[in-house]
Order: C-alpha cells, then structure tokens, then sequence
C-alpha cells in the first residue's frame, strides 16, 4: 500500500523550523525513484476523475511532485512562489503558517480566466498557504477544482479547512491523525 511506503520513508525532524514543529522531511522519499513514480501514479489515478487544465505547486515542496504529475498529465505547472522569486508581472497575498506568515505571488499571465486548476503542495498543515493560493488563483478567474498532497496533518485541521471551508476536493495519500 502507497501509504505505507511513504510513512517508512518519511522522516520526523524535531524542533524545525523551530522550537515545537516536528517537521515530517519527504527528502528520503525523493532517494527513491520507484517510490516517487508510484506516487506519481498514484496521483494520477487519484485526480482522473477531475476535468483540470493545469496544476498549480506551491513553493516549495509542491514544485516536487506536482511538477512530475503535471508532465505525467500534460498540463501546464504553475508555480506559487514566496514574495520578490516571480521574474515577471504578478499579484500576492499573504498567508498565514504554522510557524508565521508569509507573502505568496503567482504571475498575472499563470493561466486564463475560466482555467480550472489543481492545486497541489506535498505537506498540508493549518491551511493557511492553500487558502492563499486559492484567492490568487481566483483573482485570476481561475477555479481550484480539488487540492492535492502528498501528507496532511490533520491535527492541524488544513485538510477540514479545504474541504468545510473552501468546499474543495482534498486527495491525500498519507494522513497523520
């Protein structure tokens, strides 16, 4: 089971980015190829059931695998990145962490109005950077048709923020309770 996998490969690092985070570390996930393509995979058998015209990664554990699924996919990546990162013409919002805040932007020209998007990050906490990400997307006139992540700490209620919330679809492939 994919889930299982993931868990044996995922690495708990305590006290980072400071005192009382354990930060779950996906580093020994990407040592791993065949791992990583059955995550893809995983994926992409996951989110087949969604009508999407691009997938949106957040910076910058989203790049990872959501990158990899949307050239699995054929669709367009877009990056979200953190303030002052975007070369061209963009528009920001700030979000709140777990452990801060922090100003996203994502390029004016990302995808036309109307597109509708998969958002992606490979670690949901609190929510906070999704919700920002989904009201850039939508400034755009873009629609978020479900979020996606490779762990969801659902202590943190990210993943009841998503779906109660913001009413999206959330798939996830490994949930810590």
């Amino acid at each position: 089971m994919i889930e299982q996998k993931i868990r044996s490969e995922v690495r708990d690092i305590i006290d980072f980015p400071k005192d009382g985070i354990v930060f779950k570390d996906i580093t020994p996930i990407l040592k791993n190829p065949a791992l990583c393509t059955e995550i893809v995979e995983e994926f992409v058998t996951r989110v087949a059931h969604l009508k999407i015209d691009a997938i949106v990664g957040i910076e910058s554990r989203g790049f990872l695998f959501g990158m990899l699924l949307a050239n699995r996919l054929q669709k367009p990546f877009i990056p979200v990145r953190k303030e002052g990162k975007l070369p061209y013409k963009s528009i920001k919002t700030v979000c709140d962490l777990e452990y801060g805040t922090a100003v996203l932007e994502i390029h004016q020209d990302a995808f036309p109005a109307g597109s509708k998007v998969l958002l992606h990050d490979d670690l949901l906490a609190t929510g906070g950077t999704i919700s920002a990400a989904v009201d850039l997307i939508q400034q755009l006139g873009g629609n978020v048709v479900a979020c996606s992540f490779l762990i969801s700490l659902n202590f943190l209620d990210g993943k009841k923020l998503i779906e109660e919330d913001l009413q999206k679809e959330c798939i996830v492939l490994l949930e810590y309770q």
